[in-house]
């Protein structure tokens, strides 16, 4: 054991510039004492035993390694697995590497952990040959990953460092499909809930094509009359239908030889389905009215916030037209999914809007911060920009206060469940929101009752002050902040009587 914890030592000591901060989240003593032992002083090693706390000592210090029992990231996990739990982690510090324990009963869970994001996952007792082994692998990870970025930041040009810095796993796979697909002629079909940023993601395929110094024209189809639609796409002959007096040229044709991005593509109508199927598949088309086929030398990004695929099961949509489209798919994940990178937008638009204006606003408040990244987002980043924008222009101090947003932003729940449910959920996804809702209600509700008070909160609630516990901490709740709260109910209601 004394050799081994010596190697880690000596190891460690080629940590200098990556490792700075230990954190051990344990109800054990002893499992801290056997992690601070291996390392030998070399660095600091702090301890907490509950994950709340963890969470609040990264919010005040720096640590790049955290050391988390199993069975307390499993009971604070909520309905969605420990996703959910991690998150607040990379939050808090974006680059920290979580670091699983477990009984070996438990590796399977742990690799479960170790699938949502945690970096890997050590066994009780704690070994420190494979703490050295665990660490040594996370080292070479993180090397790759860093060799990794530097060449993705030589890829990008122009000015679009900011749209593609991201903290979000989810949007990092979204920029490297972004690379792959942008230097050939393939099809992309972007998916994603309306505001989530489809639009830019286009432009950046183009930016980053071998056709970036031609045309991109952008088509919201959905906002084009379905009499109209294709002749604004195809264009038409001089007396193709009434009021046809000239030629014109459609948009297929305006684009020779640069990119066509058609936004709301399900809402096409079936005949500029056909038209366009046969861009797709034979590269040519015909203006309305014409009789002339013309050359379609064009790349085609679409990108729909529907399922198209449902769509042509149903018939409102060309299967045919579906496959064509769906070369390349690109799904872009809602805000809701990826609030890591709230602060990141923020600091783009603030940025954007210091730029047209004599205002020079640095920042937000924490509480606002807090707030924006605890709500749902149903209009996803084009609603966080448009609420950032309204708060700048009422806002007169440096940051951006709580005075200036919604005051219902900053309520517990600012969102009732039912806008948080959308298509892309499973019927299982929605029922387990609805049931977390609606059971974080009913615990507060009977906390404030019983002035939080445990033991008569499990009473009332017919469970245990063990199930209370747990509750308390997958909510995120502490039963202090009920003690005020329920003197003033109990009050209330005696008055009431």
């Amino acid at each position: 054991m004394e050799d081994s914890s010596y190697e880690i030592h000596n190891f460690t000591a080629g940590f200098d510039g990556a490792l700075k901060s230990i954190l051990v989240i344990s109800e054990d003593g002893k499992v801290f004492q056997q992690i601070r032992e291996s390392f030998r002083g070399k660095f600091p090693v702090d301890h907490v035993t509950r994950i709340e706390g963890g969470l609040e000592s990264l919010k005040r210090k720096h640590h790049d390694f955290v050391f988390v029992d199993l069975p307390l990231l499993r009971a604070s996990a909520p309905g969605n697995g420990y996703k959910g739990t991690l998150q607040p982690f990379w939050m808090a510090f974006p680059d920290v590497q979580v670091i699983v324990m477990t009984s070996p009963e438990g590796i399977r869970e742990a690799v479960m952990a170790v699938k949502a994001g945690a970096s890997n996952y050590l066994t009780y007792p704690i070994n420190p040959e494979e703490m050295k082994y665990v660490m040594e692998s996370i080292n070479e990870s993180l090397i790759v990953q860093s060799e990794l970025d530097y060449f993705r930041d030589k890829f990008w040009v122009g000015d679009v460092q900011d749209i593609v810095t991201t903290r979000s796993p989810e949007m990092r796979k979204v920029f490297e499909k972004v690379r792959s697909v942008a230097p050939t002629k393939s099809t992309v079909l972007l998916l994603g809930e309306t505001g989530t940023g489809k639009g830019v993601v286009a432009r950046l395929i183009h930016q980053h094509s071998n056709r970036r110094n031609t045309r991109f024209i952008s088509v919201h189809c959905g906002a084009i009359p379905d009499t109209l639609l294709e002749s604004e796409l195809f264009g038409h002959e001089k007396g193709a239908f009434t009021g046809a007096v000239r030629r014109q040229l459609g948009k297929f044709e305006i684009a020779k030889g640069g990119t066509i991005f058609l936004d709301e593509i399900g809402t096409i109508t079936p005949s500029a389905q056909i038209k366009l199927l046969q861009v797709l598949q034979d590269g040519i088309f015909q203006r309305v009215g014409g009789e002339g086929t013309i050359e379609a030398d064009v790349r085609v990004i679409a990108a729909s916030n529907i399922d198209l695929k449902a769509m042509g099961e149903g018939g409102a949509f060309r299967k045919d037209l579906y496959y064509r489209l769906n070369v390349f798919p690109i799904e872009i994940p809602p805000l809701r999914e990826r609030t890591e990178d709230i602060p990141l937008l923020i600091d783009q638009f603030l940025k954007k809007l210091n730029q047209s204006s004599a205002k020079e606003i640095k920042g937000v408040h924490p509480e606002v911060l807090k707030a924006l990244e605890r709500y749902g987002w149903p209009g996803n980043i084009r609603e966080l920009e448009n609420l950032i924008e309204r708060a700048y222009i009422i806002e007169s101090s440096s940051v951006l206060t709580p005075e200036s947003f919604p005051g219902e932003l900053f309520s517990e729940d600012p969102v009732p469940p039912v806008k948080l449910i959308h298509r892309s959920m499973t019927l299982a996804d929605a029922r387990q929101l609805g049931i977390e809702y609606a059971e974080k209600y009913y615990l507060k509700e009977i906390l404030e009752e019983n002035r939080g008070i445990i033991a008569d909160t499990a009473k009332t609630a017919g469970i245990t002050t063990r199930q209370i516990s747990k509750l308390l901490r997958k909510y995120g709740l502490r039963k202090e902040d009920f003690k005020e709260t329920g003197e003033k109910v109990r009050h209330r209601k005696a008055g009431t009587r």
